[in-house]
């Protein structure tokens, strides 16, 4: 089968198209004929070796992937099902959607329900990730009248759909982003106000404060470093901040000032790791919005930056490192 395939060769990482046997299926596994994957920030560090995401090599990339099963040997799935899978260490422990045929675990699989394969993968792990972030909030107690969510890294494909997510749950929602031309897009969306990167932090260089003046009722943080924990030092009582990437940097300076005298939470947002029940009820509850709103079915696609191919995905990875990118990148196989 085609597939992109991941080699450590000396020290570097090499990724290209190639021919690779196909595996053996197992009990308790299904074949998946792969319609579509998406490129990640995890992906891109992985494809490219920037990062250190690939636990075992030779590998195959890719966290997402969606298709039509066409064998199994599971008793939870037909031949013809569409299913999905996002995370499960799909593209970092075994090898993931930048295939042809994918094999998997029926532990990870999920039914697509009412989505096609292309709609559960312009969500893929970013729409999930950020619906994740929303019910981890809601269940520690964030309301709207809390104050503002600020979405920072939010031109991307997780800040779009956290975005998205909470202003359907009745929040008010602001949204850093420094891309000029990604603004009209996010007031669309429903965002009340822009914060520029500069006016965030004016000065880089200088480490937040460890307790500064509420301007958030919570967050959902994509950057992590310095803007992570000037978030911490600047939400509201009892608020929380829901913790899902690092473009910034994985260090967090701050202090437990916030978390002791505001009672501020930061919530580790893991969706490659999210329990089975609570990962299918977060995929019925999107497969539900989508079907139950004719609406949400065109919006979905104004979620889609670019559709590329899979000898694409090293170029298009590098330019996303590069923050030169922008939204939901979908791999058709």
């Amino acid at each position: 089968m085609k597939a992109l395939y991941s080699q450590r060769k000396y020290e570097r990482v090499e990724t290209r198209l190639q021919d690779i046997p196909m595996p053996e299926l197992r009990n308790g596994e299904v074949k998946i004929k792969v319609e579509y994957s998406s490129l990640n920030f995890k992906d891109a560090l992985g494809v490219t070796g920037v990062g250190s995401i690939f636990k075992k090599f030779p590998i195959v990339g890719g966290i997402d992937a969606a298709g039509e099963v066409v064998e199994t040997r599971s008793p939870k799935f037909n031949v013809g099902d569409i299913v999905l899978i996002t995370g499960c260490g799909l593209g970092e422990t075994h090898d993931g959607g930048y295939a042809e045929f994918v094999i998997e675990s029926d532990q990870n699989v999920v039914s697509c329900a009412t989505l096609t394969a292309r709609q559960a993968m312009i969500f893929g792990t970013a729409g999930f990730t950020a619906e994740l972030a929303l019910a981890r909030m809601l269940q520690n107690g964030q309301k709207p009248d809390m104050g503002p969510i600020l979405v920072t890294g939010a031109s991307g494909g997780v800040g779009q759909f956290a975005v998205r997510a909470f202003v359907r749950a009745g929040f008010e929602v602001h949204a850093l982003t420094g891309k000029f031309e990604m603004r009209e897009r996010l007031m669309k969306l429903g965002v009340k106000k822009i914060v520029l990167p500069q006016e965030f932090l004016p000065d880089a260089n200088v480490a937040p404060r460890a307790l500064e003046s509420v301007q958030y009722g919570g967050a959902v943080d994509n950057l992590g470093g310095k803007t992570l924990a000037a978030l911490i030092a600047r939400t509201q009582l009892w608020g929380s901040v829901a913790s899902i990437g690092l473009a910034e940097g994985p260090e967090l300076q701050t202090t437990a000032m916030p978390m002791i005298l505001r009672g501020v939470s930061l919530l580790g947002i893991s969706s490659n790791n999210c329990p089975y029940n609570l990962r299918l009820n977060l995929w019925q509850k999107i497969a539900g919005e989508v079907a139950n709103d004719k609406r949400e079915m065109s919006a979905l696609e104004t979620f889609v930056a670019r559709e590329i191919a899979l000898d694409q995905v090293v170029n298009v990875a590098k330019e996303m490192l590069s923050r030169q990118t922008h939204g939901r990148i979908l791999v058709k196989i």
